[in-house]
């Protein structure tokens, strides 16, 4: 369960460095509006539920993997 915490962090930093890059365009990279694509799936169910409750949003989809890495880090101390 370790290396399954350490994975998840691991594709969520990647993600959040590509959205960093991507929304403010460092690098010399264009500015892209998709570049938080990838965070979605880390995020799911929570960016699901928050978009029925109405929460959606940026900030939804920036915290809404730090639920499941919090969950894998449960599973993996206990």
């Amino acid at each position: 369960m370790k290396w399954v915490f350490l994975v998840f962090l691991v594709l969520y930093a990647l993600a959040l460095s590509l959205l960093a890059i991507g929304s403010f365009g460092w690098f010399g990279q264009e500015r892209d509006p998709l570049s938080g694509v990838f965070l979605m799936p880390l995020g799911l169910p929570w960016n699901l539920l928050g978009d029925r409750l109405g929460l959606g949003g940026p900030l939804l989809a920036i915290l809404a993997p730090a639920i499941n890495a919090g969950i894998l880090y449960w599973l993996w101390k206990r």
